[in-house]
Formats: C-alpha cells, sequence, structure tokens
C-alpha cells in the first residue's frame, strides 16, 4: 500500500462488521512499507480502534504484515478479538459521530473547514471524507 499515490480507505468503510479496521489496516500496509505520505499510522482514531481490540499497533502491525489480506485480518480479529454486535454497533457509532469537543479541537476542525472551503460536515470522519474527495 503506496499512500503516497492514493488515499487509505474511508473510515466509514467496515471489516468484521467494524469501521476503521479497513483504514487501519491500509495505513498499517504503508507503515510497513514505508509509504505513509502525509499519514500517520497509529493515529488517535487508529488508537481507539486498537483500545475497542484491546491490541496494540506493533502487534496489529505485525499481523497485517503477516496475514496480507482483508479477509484473513477479518477472521483473526473476529477470532482474537470477539465482539458481539451490540458492541460493535456502539463502538460504530461512537466512531462515526466523533466531533471536536473543546476549544482547541474545534479550532482545528474550522481551519480544516476553511482550508477545504466547506461548512457542510462536523465530525472527523466527515473531514477525512471532505479532504479526500469522497463528497
Amino acid at each position: 500500500m503506496d499512500l503516497t499515490k492514493s488515499f487509505p480507505r474511508s473510515p466509514y468503510d467496515m471489516s468484521a462488521g467494524i469501521v476503521m479496521l479497513p483504514r487501519t489496516t491500509d495505513k498499517a500496509k504503508a507503515h510497513i512499507a514505508e509509504t505513509l505520505g502525509e499519514y500517520h499510522y497509529n493515529c488517535p482514531l487508529d488508537q481507539a480502534l486498537f483500545r475497542f481490540l484491546n491490541v496494540d499497533e506493533k502487534t496489529f502491525a505485525q499481523k497485517v504484515k503477516e496475514l496480507k489480506t482483508d479477509g484473513k485480518i477479518g477472521i483473526w480479529v473476529e477470532k482474537e478479538f470477539p465482539k458481539n454486535q451490540k458492541e460493535k454497533d456502539d463502538f460504530n457509532n461512537m466512531m462515526r459521530h466523533n466531533k471536536p469537543n473543546d476549544r482547541d479541537s474545534k479550532k482545528w476542525m474550522d481551519g480544516e473547514k476553511k482550508k477545504l472551503g466547506r461548512d457542510d460536515y462536523f465530525t472527523y470522519f466527515d473531514n477525512i471524507d471532505a479532504d479526500e474527495k469522497r463528497f
């Protein structure tokens, strides 16, 4: 995965019924290949996924390197970090609706919107998708 030439998948994309998993997988692959470009592996959104799964970023990256495919990574996640549907739904909804809630974060988001010439979204996920021209 070369993130100097393409975007990682949307944070809304899911694998094993969990948002962020495909995007974090893409960033782990780029981290391993040293082709992250402007992206950051183990960013706060990745960290939220790692906390939910109860895995650290090094273990996750190692398993991504070893397993390679989304299918195998999804099976590993479901087997090693079993979550019931309510847990997945709660995490997914929390992540989808996560928005700045303190002064500094709101100021940062306002700057991002201004940079993009947009004022039609409020969440971190939407900021990513707007920046990567998905909407």
